[in-house]
């Protein structure tokens, strides 16, 4: 696209010499839309030649357009034709659903109606937990300064869930009074399905014990971004999430159940992903790009509006401590008899250099490359 796409990346978990430059606070997207549903201020609307190039697949007519789905009891339990299904997917797709993955249902629906109940709130009072640039936690969304970008048809609240110490509880919302309570708990869920995964992400790349990328990361780190996808009068005017991949190691999607928005670019289109109910959607970062060589694939996703209905997503980043020195895995260039693609990086200096500059699709990346 010629238009330069901000990256989405997780709040950043360690300090940083000085916040990075953003944008001013902009209007609360719910708000503009609760005073005018009509109305799209231009610095919202794609230009006529974005649009022309959208190429939207029909999964309807097709169902080898959809994402693989998984079983992760399957997978953690080591069957091994699951397990090929897997490396599949990292490789071709760079995404796939999973169902059986442990959390109990209740927990996923306390969750989707904590954050449902805090996007009802009065502006007023969703602005009592400002987002800090300092943190990256808070509600209200903030845009790294870059000249003329057009922005996302979406609101925001972030959290740092783990390492623990790193919360600030002052940023996470009060009201309603289960909302703290659901996000601790969902949190502590989706931690351990990232420690299956990356148990059965050891074994398929070859490492010699099941902990091998868990313990790579030194301390697991996790955020989250909860975003807020107002109706919109003319969807295909705007994007909910502008096209990105993530800097993360794995990210963990919760979507709405009935409400398709997420989009995934393969072969040269756009493929809608339709949510499988009480599932989990799960993405290659470029952390696990890197690790494996280029092998598997951290493929650029978007989100996009509707007409009639509003959507929440809830995207758990999980990634290495800003310490940990991230390159391909030797596992990966013995398996597979290539040299490295990516140079050695820490991986908070990769975080910073992302956060910090223009960004189109995969550019932070490909400046890695060896």
């Amino acid at each position: 696209m010629n238009q330069t796409r901000s990256k989405c990346i997780a709040p950043h978990m360690g300090s940083i010499e000085k916040p990075i430059r953003v944008s001013e606070e902009r209007e609360c997207v719910q708000e503009m839309v609760n005073m005018n549903p009509s109305f799209i201020p231009q610095k919202y609307l794609r230009s006529e030649e974005e649009r022309a190039k959208d190429n939207i697949v029909d999964i309807s007519l097709n169902s080898s357009s959809q994402i693989p789905i998984l079983d992760l009891a399957l997978l953690f339990n080591g069957d091994k034709g699951e397990l090929e299904k897997l490396d599949k997917a990292c490789e071709e797709w760079g995404f796939f659903q999973i169902i059986n993955h442990g959390i109990p249902a209740e927990v996923l629906e306390n969750m989707k109606n904590g954050a449902a109940e805090f996007f009802k709130l009065p502006l007023e009072e969703k602005r009592k937990y400002p987002y800090d640039p300092f943190t990256r936690q808070g509600y209200g969304l903030y845009y790294p300064h870059t000249e003329g970008q057009k922005l996302d048809w979406s609101d925001s609240i972030m959290y740092i869930l783990y390492p623990s110490h790193l919360r600030k509880p002052e940023r996470w919302p009060a009201k309603p009074p289960s909302f703290k309570d659901a996000v601790e708990t969902y949190s502590a869920e989706v931690r351990k399905v990232a420690g299956k995964l990356y148990g059965c992400l050891s074994l398929i790349m070859g490492m010699e014990k099941e902990e091998g990328l868990l313990e790579l990361q030194k301390e697991l780190q996790m955020s989250m971004r909860v975003n807020y996808y107002p109706t919109c009068s003319s969807p295909d005017k705007v994007l909910g999430l502008s096209p990105h991949s993530d800097s993360s190691s794995i990210t963990i999607l919760m979507q709405n159940n009935n409400t398709v928005g997420l989009q995934i670019r393969h072969d040269g289109g756009w493929v809608p992903v339709k949510p499988v109910p009480n599932s989990l959607v799960v993405n290659v970062g470029e952390v696990l790009e890197i690790w494996s060589n280029g092998k598997y694939k951290s493929m650029e996703h978007r989100a996009v509006t509707s007409e009639t209905n509003t959507r929440i997503s809830f995207g758990a980043f999980v990634m290495p401590n800003i310490d940990v020195e991230i390159e391909p895995l030797q596992e990966m260039l013995s398996m597979h008899q290539k040299p490295a693609k990516y140079k050695k990086i820490k991986y908070g200096d990769y975080l910073t250099n992302a956060l910090r500059q223009k960004m189109d699709g995969k550019a932070n990346i490909e400046e890695y490359k060896s």
